[in-house]
């Protein structure tokens, strides 16, 4: 029987997921969250169908579980992946957190404060009031109309093209493979993605006003990175919190040209932040999420 307290976490392998955590902190541990560990995703689906309010999911059935809704989200329709199921009166409900926590990361970085401020006011749909915040305010803050590169056209990379686009950003998808993020950007005429390989990196990344790295390893021109100087400086968004790309002497010297530097973790808490809201319709406890870490 599905209880209306209970959450967790589907995917293979999640023994070292952050989320379980994650969550006991964003509701003080008010809420049971289970780790739903399975090499098949039916079978975890089912578990899900019947004990569950709702889920995260994880790697590697994000496209299983989008598969699955019967109500689906914008960005999910976008991206081809859901990484939230959540039982409603109409059926099952999918959602991407990795496309809000990106919005909420761009957000912050260019409106510190926005997202305690949006929370405060408008519970747990803020991510959505955000989302439109940023499509009227971004070319005002800017000038412009601002240009974007994403490096990896994976799940992470997909949802963060999709973000940065829907944000106002000029976007382009970097991928060592350039026919995906080609195949990609065609199925997604009205954003007018533009495409290249890595080995571009440089040159692309180097005139961005924003840059959102997914990649899970280093590039070997990252070394030699020097991104122009312009008012406001380049704002680069790292997805691994685990093993970041950007580190030590490397990192400084980026930030000796003026970057500023979101990591990992910020995003992992966007997606916190945003996602428990839409999973619980709880606004979680953001002050203590973010203990440690400034927003």
């Amino acid at each position: 029987m599905i209880d209306s307290t209970r959450f967790g976490l589907i995917g293979d392998p999640i023994g070292h997921s952050a989320s379980p955590q994650l969550f006991r902190t964003a509701y003080s541990g008010r809420f049971p969250y289970d780790l739903i560990e399975g090499k098949v995703f039916e079978e975890s689906y089912l578990r899900f169908l019947r004990e569950y309010k709702a889920v995260n999911v994880t790697a590697p059935f994000k496209e299983d579980a989008f598969g699955k809704a019967d109500i689906v989200s914008g960005p999910c329709l976008l991206i081809g992946a859901a990484n939230i199921l959540l039982h409603t009166k109409d059926g099952v409900e999918c959602h991407n957190s990795d496309f809000s926590g990106v919005i909420l990361c761009i957000a912050e970085a260019l409106y510190p404060g926005i997202i305690a401020e949006f929370y405060a006011e408008f519970g747990a749909s803020a991510h959505k009031k955000i989302h439109q915040f940023l499509r009227k305010c971004l070319e005002e803050k800017y000038g412009r109309r601002p240009s974007a590169v994403v490096v990896g056209c994976g799940g992470a990379g997909k949802a963060a093209a999709v973000a940065s686009a829907e944000a106002g950003f000029c976007t382009t998808i970097l991928n060592r493979s350039v026919e995906k993020a080609e195949a990609f950007a065609k199925g997604l005429p009205e954003y007018g993605f533009t495409t290249g390989s890595t080995d571009e990196f440089a040159d692309a990344a180097a005139k961005a006003d924003f840059l959102i790295y997914t990649l899970p390893a280093a590039l070997d021109s990252l070394d030699d990175f020097r991104p122009e100087r312009k008012e406001g400086g380049l704002i680069l968004l790292e997805a691994n919190y685990r093993n970041p790309a950007f580190t030590g002497l490397r990192l400084a010297r980026l930030q000796d040209c003026g970057v500023r530097y979101i990591p990992g973790v910020r995003w992992l808490l966007g997606q916190a932040i945003s996602g428990y809201g839409i999973m619980t319709g709880i606004t979680p406890d953001i002050e203590a999420l973010t203990a440690g870490q400034s927003l």
